[in-house]
């Protein structure tokens, strides 16, 4: 049986008003692989829609690289009919087409803007995670693959909206997180990677929201800003700056974590997957890639 939750230390947390983010510290062999992100900017990833028409929950990808190259879940891409999040975390081989799952963060638009999608730099909010990840669950347990709860996506998106007074003509995700760019670029230079972390685990006051494990600190430290940004725009609405996760509230997470009933899943992409929902309704997932767990991913309940 693998050992789906590696031994992790939790980090002294980096706060911000009522934003705490703690480093998180584990061991162990890595995978060679390249983010989407950064095949994306240089075109060795093309991601489009599947054929002229498009299809709303999946888009096309050719990785052109000698490389692995890794989607995670939540990340957002930008361009063609409309934007889109994806679903779930996929590892897609190389010089190798693949499918995969996506949902819609751009209600509004169904219309051509680019040929290729490009990666917006910005992360969903957990709240949209803790749906996609749900929905997911579901519908893998179902048999119905990587599938999300589209109306539901769209409802936290635009409870986001809404919360933030944002006012979008596409109803896009993107414009809420250009509408605080300052914002957020200001908040993460006072949040950032802290050397040799491999994970993060997010709170905002006395609840922890998120938590992030990777293989390796380089995966992490590339994508420690991006995970930030749905985070700093949420807690910018939280005017409670008494109240404070703390460490051991992060370590109760992974423990507890551990003890999980967990189920193996069919990776959208390479590798194995392994999903659990706890009593108290945390949604989790983990890829694996030769036996090393490349992203751990929990969505507390709140």
């Amino acid at each position: 049986m693998l050992d789906l939750i590696p031994s992790v230390r939790v980090g002294t947390p980096l706060r911000h008003d009522s934003l705490a983010v703690f480093p998180l510290f584990s061991n162990g062999r890595t995978v060679s692989y390249r983010l989407a992100s950064q095949a994306i900017a240089d075109q060795s990833l093309l991601v489009e829609e599947v054929t002229q028409e498009g299809s709303v929950p999946e888009l096309m990808v050719q990785n052109k690289s000698d490389k692995l190259v890794l989607f995670l879940e939540g990340e957002e891409l930008v361009g063609a009919k409309q934007n889109r999040v994806l679903n779930t975390s996929v590892l897609v081989a190389a010089h190798r087409k693949a499918k995969i799952p996506v949902s819609c963060v751009e209600q509004g638009r169904w219309s051509h803007r680019s040929t290729y999608f490009g990666s917006s730099g910005s992360h969903s909010p957990s709240k949209l995670r803790r749906a996609l990840k749900g929905s997911v669950s579901k519908s893998l347990r179902e048999a119905k693959g990587h599938a999300s709860d589209q109306r539901q996506v769209w409802q936290e998106e635009a409870a986001f909206h809404a919360s933030h007074g944002v006012h979008s003509k596409t109803a896009a995700m993107s414009d809420a997180f250009e509408s605080f760019q300052q914002r957020i670029q200001s908040v993460q230079s006072k949040l950032g990677y802290i050397e040799g972390a491999t994970g993060l685990a997010v709170a905002i006051g006395d609840q922890v929201l998120s938590l992030d494990l990777f293989d390796s600190p380089t995966t992490c430290e590339q994508v420690w800003d991006r995970l930030l940004t749905g985070a700093i725009v949420d807690s910018l609405k939280l005017d409670d700056l008494d109240a404070k996760a703390t460490a051991t509230n992060v370590d109760d997470v992974v423990r507890s974590s551990k003890d999980w009933e967990w189920e193996k899943r069919e990776a959208s992409g390479e590798g194995d997957e392994y999903r659990s929902v706890s009593d108290a309704g945390d949604h989790a997932s983990v890829l694996f890639y030769d036996r090393v767990p490349v992203h751990i991913s929990i969505l507390a309940a709140t």
